[in-house]
């Protein structure tokens, strides 16, 4: 690969042993066939796959077995570096700022953009740095769980994967879904639920001493905010939550054969649940996003009398964006109450900051959001030879534009390691938590007036919040939605 200097090798992101981006074939758990993966199980489809490094069975010897159990010692090797990596990986971030042009992480199987100047330029250059891979993910699901997925909805591109046209087709009725208008509309909604749950969650606190916040609370709202946007029966978002988190772990976790095979019978009994609700819009259209989606991707076009029936590449592009709409739609809320929470009780003096000036709370949103963001980044593919903060990169690089270290660069916010909810309003909303240029998320102030509810009822009714004392607070490994695993609190 032509390149304008060497990559730099860190602790915890180098390989074994240092070396040039690869060329040619991927390594495990990246590359093409897991794109190809990823697509399938998030959109489902009976995807052609082409075999892993080793599917492919040789005689049975001890020199097989030898290689075999050296390749999954490997495999998990790869892994915990990986956790490790995703957990924390803010000191890698500031080595990649302060090194000359960009840097090689053999994890990511990417070039990491750290900087905020450059990720912003990336991000307004589409035509340069294409979406089409912008969610690979990390492993490979096993042929077994592939042949679950393969009896779901051939894969369609999103709003997330797409650019130029395409992406402006998919992102117009999330546009007019989330106006300003609707999320005015789902305020009082959102504000209801909150205080359901907070009630909830208090009474939990008062019984046992002591509450997990995700499950209890930061997982809920969002769900029940997302549902009623998408104009799902409330039955129903208990299982469409479930199974969205079920699609993130098949192709973010390592996991055992037979969890990936329930997870991907999740992944299908999901799409199967959206399929449903878009063929019913389709004959009983309604006040909702699903209705919304329905008529911009597939426009009825009928002569006859009465709606005409949904084609088959409809209904799995249909599919593919609702699942999209659903996972991006709650989990990426339900990391940011996560972390907005155990910031400010890590950091007690902003806790009874706010606790003192309530008018602070959308100061403390942005400056949550801009200290731990949920999404850390995506993948960007360059579509022809570009130089990028004075590295040459050929077609077809990937680049990891980190949005989580653009947050914490100090040439654009001054003290970006301090948590401060009273941070220069100048500053203050200048971060990249929500993305920014057209991939921007469309979903940032119905995001936005959830934490803010969020935190409203929480210092209104329970002002003596703290974390419970001896308990690490372990960060899921994941940096699309980065979030406490378990966030036990008590009073």
């Amino acid at each position: 690969m032509d390149q304008a200097r060497q990559p730099e090798q860190t602790a915890e992101a180098a390989p074994d042993a240092p070396g040039k981006p690869p060329t040619a074939a991927p390594a495990e758990g990246t590359g093409a066939a897991t794109a190809d993966a990823a697509t399938a199980a998030t959109a489902g489809g009976p995807t052609a796959f082409p075999p892993r490094p080793g599917a492919l069975r040789r005689p049975a010897d001890s020199t097989a077995d030898a290689d075999t159990a050296a390749a999954e010692e490997a495999r998990r090797e790869r892994h915990a570096r990986l956790d490790r990596f995703q957990r924390d990986p803010y000191p890698l971030y500031d080595r990649a700022r302060r090194t000359a042009g960009l840097t090689f992480v053999p994890l990511l199987d990417a070039w990491l953009v750290a900087r905020d100047a450059d990720i912003r330029e990336v991000l307004l250059r589409p035509q340069d740095f294409s979406s089409a891979q912008s969610l690979r993910p990390d492993v490979q699901p096993s042929p077994a769980a592939l042949a679950v997925l393969g009896g779901g909805f051939a894969p369609r591109p999103t709003v997330v994967s797409t650019d130029g046209p395409a992406h402006r087709r998919h992102r117009a009725p999330l546009n007019s879904g989330l106006s300003a208008a609707r999320t005015a509309a789902l305020t009082a909604y959102v504000t209801q639920q909150a205080e359901r749950l907070a009630e909830a969650f208090a009474g939990a606190v008062a019984e046992h001493g002591r509450a997990d916040l995700m499950a209890h609370y930061a997982r809920p709202l969002p769900g029940a905010v997302v549902g009623r946007l998408l104009g799902l029966d409330p039955a129903d978002v208990p299982t469409a939550v479930h199974c969205s988190y079920s699609a993130e772990r098949l192709l973010y976790r390592p996991l055992s054969e037979p969890e990936q095979i329930a997870a991907a019978e999740d992944v299908l009994a999901l799409q199967h649940l959206l399929d449903r609700y878009a063929r019913d819009r389709r004959a009983r259209p309604g006040d909702d996003l699903i209705t919304g989606l329905v008529t911009a991707l597939a426009p009825d076009a009928g002569l006859g009398p009465g709606p005409r029936a949904l084609t088959g590449d409809q209904r799995c592009e249909l599919v593919a964006n609702l699942q999209n709409l659903l996972i991006a739609g709650h989990l990426t809320t339900t990391a940011l109450i996560g972390t907005t929470v155990l910031h400010l009780l890590r950091h007690r003096d902003q806790w009874e900051r706010l606790l003192a000036r309530p008018d602070l709370i959308p100061a403390a949103v942005e400056e949550a959001a801009r200290y731990d963001s949920a999404v850390q980044g995506f993948r960007r593919t360059t579509t022809r030879p570009v130089t990028l903060a004075g590295t040459e990169l050929p077609a077809g690089a990937t680049v990891f534009v980190a949005y989580g270290s653009a947050n914490r660069d100090p040439a654009r916010h001054p003290d970006p390691d301090v948590f401060d909810i009273t941070r220069a309003r100048a500053h203050a909303r200048h971060h990249l938590a929500f993305g920014h240029g057209p991939h921007g998320c469309p979903g940032s102030q119905l995001a936005r007036v959830q934490l803010r509810a969020t935190l409203a009822v929480f210092t209104r009714r329970l002002p003596g919040l703290r974390l419970v004392e001896g308990r690490h607070v372990p960060m899921r490994p994941t940096l699309i939605h980065r979030s406490p695993e378990e966030l036990l609190l008590t009073c």
